[in-house]
């Protein structure tokens, strides 16, 4: 009872622990188990305890994390809120910003009260996207902000010359300087512009719509600096007067009465045209770097090169002048080229001394102000020929070819050429002595600097070019081939090293030495391509033309004789050595730089490029075998046939002759005549054999007679051995001694031209062998078959023919 005295009254319990105690102890009973349910209370007491415990932790852990947590998110709260303010005060948006900015936090904040640490992480990626896209929105606005303070800053700088200009009292020096500061904002507009086209290739409108206004400007400001500087050049005597120039004056050295304005000026007049040489110049260097820009991943060499803007202006007034002296000379074309020389000559020098620092200070890399004038002056001269000159010589040509009357339009075309290739010769040494590369990029490939060019913009004009020079080289050549002394004389001098060797008529040279004339004719033409269809329209023909020549005279000697008298022979041997003269000849033209670009220059049509036949049927192999690959061939099959006829005819005649000596069958069994060692019969084939060798020898080059030669040692080998050998005669001991002696006079005619000569006649050599072999060994070569015959030496005969001979191999013992 004192115990129970002890317990809390019932009131001061909670629900949850009366409800706990009645279901415990609803009975008397149930008291007698009051110790154990206390026990099993502080039992759950002691474990709730400890979920305290532990769920105090957590707690803890929990709160330090979301501090950190809270930490980073106030620091990049705080980034954000610095470049929006930034992004406000630079586009005057400050109140729209710092709104929109105060609800951003509203948001952000009601969501983070809202959300567990799950959900947080969830936000976070939309988050990070929301900062890139207003961070890109910035930088957009930025960036547009800027270039269009800089394209205002252009377009009233230009407008501002606009007006200078337009007022007569304004000061040169001030429109100049306002020139210079519109240029060069136009550069700091560009090299943004470059880095937002690499950076921000998505903003490619944005930098469409600001080229569209610099192009504007551009359109506006190119123009007037043109102008004034054309102002300038009369201002201070440009062009420099060319009245007082005649005819015999035109090849002086120097123009001493006439001085150059470029060196007589100076002062503020000195001054000006420098700045406005130099402005021109960063201007085109700007232009260059806007279409590099523009046009990025294409051939961006071809389109970027162009004349430089301010020698063309120097140009044109000379050119100009220079016409309304041309005018009078269009009967004296040579007074024009000589013009153009001495004014090129005459003021080159200025161009580097004065000009090229001007150039180099505005970084317009890759010009020489050198290689510009006399370009420039090249390309004037060629224009005026193009326009005036050549227009007169075709309409004389056509002329001609509609009344047939022979006129002089064809001379006046060939005297123009000469005059033209006189002039680039000259001009050579000036750019050489530049130190500058002889070319110019167009098209991709190296155009050289020839008054020749105009022939590049009228391929009908270089076809009708190569027609008259085919024509008049064909009416020189004629003659001479028609000439018997020039295929009887041989070539004189040196050629080629081994002139002598190929034994070739004069005629070849002189052959050769039209086609060279040709050749150098074509040598300054511009581009390869053209090189390669005048030669072909002009050389191929040349070529043929001589070949067709040899064969008709071989076929001459052929159909008269039949090759059998000596006066045949010698005539075809000079054909042939012309043909491998002329073989050799262009072999080794094909050798050269200049022939092998033509070489990789063959189309299915002259002058046609590799590259523009890459979809045609012909294998690309085929290219680069050089552009007389196929008249080489031709000479190559000449040589060919007409050698194999000469020797054809030789052994035929050998075997007239010896026909008696074949047939002689008896003769293998006896003995020889007394007081010979050769067999009478076979003396006069051998004889009319040495003689023809000896015209041969002496007629033909080296390297066919050795062909021929050799050809006649395999001839006779075969004759006699299938005349003899293999016509089941029977030899004897004395028919063996008999047959010896025979082979070694035949080898004898051959010895004069190798050493061993038995190696040309393998099957009568072996042959000769086996009928000297004793019964015992023969017995054993042929039982032995084919390994043992080539033990006893015997490699070119088959087994069956081994077997024959064996058996018409009759012992006496």
């Amino acid at each position: 009872m004192d115990s129970l005295q002890n317990l809390p009254p019932l009131s001061t319990l909670s629900t949850s622990v009366s409800s706990a105690l009645n279901a415990k102890l609803g009975t008397n009973r149930d008291l007698t188990q009051a110790p154990s349910i206390v026990a099993e209370f502080l039992t759950q007491c002691d474990d709730l305890e400890r979920n305290l415990v532990h769920l105090n932790r957590t707690l803890e852990s929990n709160l330090a994390s979301y501090a950190s947590f809270s930490n980073r998110i106030g620091h990049l709260f705080g980034i954000v809120n610095s470049k929006l303010t930034d992004l406000g005060s630079s586009v005057c948006l400050r109140s729209s910003v710092s709104e929109y900015w105060f609800y951003l936090i509203l948001f952000l904040c009601g969501n983070f009260c809202v959300i567990d640490g799950e959900g947080l992480g969830e936000e976070l990626p939309s988050l990070a996207k929301e900062v890139a896209r207003v961070e890109a929105v910035r930088a957009y606005a930025e960036v547009a902000s800027k270039l269009d303070n800089l394209i205002g800053d252009i377009e009233d700088a230009v407008s501002s010359t606009m007006n200078k200009n337009l007022r007569k009292d304004s000061s040169a020096q001030n429109s100049e300087e306002t020139r210079m500061v519109a240029i060069k904002t136009l550069k700091v507009t560009e090299d943004l512009l470059t880095s937002v086209t690499k950076a921000r290739p998505q903003w490619a409108r944005l930098v469409s719509a600001v080229d569209h206004r610099v192009d504007r400007a551009l359109a506006i400001l190119r123009p007037q600096a043109i102008a004034d500087h054309r102002a300038l050049l009369t201002s201070f005597g440009w062009p420099p007067s060319l009245s007082n120039l005649t005819s015999s004056s035109l090849d002086a050295r120097k123009s001493s009465e006439v001085p150059n304005p470029l060196f007589t000026m100076h002062g503020d007049l000195k001054r000006r045209y420098c700045e406005n040489f130099f402005a021109l110049c960063r201007l085109q260097e700007l232009q260059r770097q806007r279409k590099s820009r523009q046009l990025e991943g294409h051939n961006r060499e071809v389109a970027l090169h162009q004349p430089l803007w301010a020698i063309e202006e120097l140009v044109i007034p000379v050119s100009v002048a220079c016409q309304r002296h041309f005018s009078k000379w269009i009967d004296k074309p040579e007074f024009i080229f000589a013009l153009v020389y001495k004014i090129t000559r005459d003021y080159v020098d200025s161009m580097d001394e004065l000009l090229q620092p001007l150039v180099d200070e505005a970084m317009l890399t890759g010009y020489s102000c050198k290689e510009e004038w006399i370009s420039a002056m090249v390309t004037s001269l060629s224009t005026y020929l193009a326009k005036e000159i050549f227009p007169i010589y075709i309409g004389q040509l056509e002329e001609e070819s509609v009344t047939g009357i022979r006129s002089q339009a064809r001379t006046s075309w060939l005297h123009l050429i000469d005059l033209m290739v006189s002039f680039d010769n000259r001009i050579k040494p000036l750019v050489e002595q530049s130190g500058i590369l002889l070319s110019l990029l167009e098209d991709g490939t190296p155009r050289k600097i020839s008054s020749l060019s105009v022939f590049c913009d009228r391929p009908d004009w270089l076809d009708m070019w190569a027609e008259i020079e085919l024509d008049d080289a064909m009416e020189k050549l004629k003659p001479e081939i028609d000439e018997e002394r020039n295929w009887t004389k041989k070539v004189q001098g040196a050629d080629l090293s081994n002139s002598d060797d190929y034994k070739s008529p004069a005629v070849s040279s002189i052959t050769f030495t039209c086609l060279s004339s040709l050749i150098e004719r074509c040598r300054l033409l511009p581009t390869v391509s053209l090189r390669s269809r005048f030669l072909r329209l002009t050389s191929t023909p040349v070529i043929k033309f001589f070949l067709d020549c040899l064969l008709l005279r071989c076929q001459e000697a052929e159909g008269l004789t039949a090759l059998t008298d000596d006066d045949a022979l010698i005539k075809v041997s000079n054909s042939v050595n012309a043909a491998h003269y002329s073989e050799s000849i262009l072999k080794e033209w094909c050798e050269d730089v200049f022939f092998l670009e033509m070489g990789l220059d063959q189309g299915e049509h002259p002058g046609e490029s590799v590259a523009e036949n890459i979809g045609s049927e012909v294998p690309i192999e085929e290219y680069g075998n050089g552009i007389f690959h196929e008249e080489i061939v031709k000479f190559e099959d000449f040589r060919t046939q007409w050698v194999e006829k000469i020797t054809i005819v030789i052994l035929r005649g050998f075997d007239a002759r010896c026909r008696d000596y074949i047939k002689n069958r008896r003769q293998w069994q006896e003995k020889s005549e007394e007081g010979w060692t050769v067999s009478q019969t076979l003396i006069g084939a051998l004889d009319y054999l040495q003689a023809k060798m000896a015209v041969i020898e002496e007629n033909l080059n080296r390297v066919d007679f050795a062909g021929i030669w050799r050809s006649l040692a395999a001839g006779v080998d075969k004759l006699i051995f299938n005349g003899i050998l293999m016509s089941n005669v029977k030899f004897h001991e004395e028919g063996v001694e008999r047959f010896g002696y025979d082979v070694e006079v035949v080898w004898g005619v051959f010895r004069a031209w190798c050493l061993r000569p038995e190696g040309f006649f393998p099957k009568v050599s072996e042959s000769l062998k086996l009928l000297k072999m004793e019964k015992d060994q023969l017995e054993d070569s042929l039982k032995g078959g084919q390994k043992r015959m080539k033990e006893n030496g015997i490699r070119h005969l088959s087994v069956a023919e081994v077997e024959k001979i064996g058996k018409n191999r009759v012992y006496t013992k």
